[in-house]
């Protein structure tokens, strides 16, 4: 038989462990947030088509925000160096409103390319990625938009 000293010691290493396992399922952290039910995007898988190889090209992608609470607009990070994104950071988008950044491409490619950028919201726990690609060509093969003479 056990003696009195030796249960308690049992039975406080017993509590012990239980109360550490249910400490550690209680810090399960919350399920991650869709982001698509929060935000709506354009532009966000954009297809710039032929594009002169090695002159730099920009465009917007629109951010607009679905949800009913405010998002902040913390950061935006290019996949590589030639891709540059412009925005306001710490920008707070209001339920229903709109925003955009710019994303800039220096052309520095030749045939076929494929870019990246990170957009990360509040604290950054929400984030959401953005692409653009294209094909870089010499520019005399880039097909130019007729001018009309009609007003002439």
């Amino acid at each position: 038989m056990l003696s009195k000293s030796e249960t308690m010691r049992k039975l406080l290493l017993a509590m012990l462990i239980w109360v550490t396992v249910a400490n550690c399922e209680a810090q399960t952290p919350p399920a991650p947030k869709n982001i698509d039910s929060i935000i709506s995007l354009t532009n966000a898988d954009y297809d710039m088509g032929n594009i002169p190889a090695g002159r730099p090209l920009e465009y917007n992608v629109t951010i607009k925000n679905i949800s009913k609470d405010p998002l902040i607009l913390k950061e935006v990070k290019a996949g590589c160096g030639c891709t540059t994104p412009k925005y306001r950071s710490n920008e707070q988008i209001l339920p229903g409103k709109s925003t955009y950044i710019t994303l800039g491409f220096n052309g520095d490619a030749h045939g076929g390319f494929s870019k990246v950028a990170d957009i990360y919201f509040n604290d950054g726990s929400l984030t959401k990625q953005v692409k653009f690609r294209g094909v870089a060509v010499a520019d005399s093969s880039v097909v130019k938009p007729r001018v009309s003479n009609a007003n002439k």
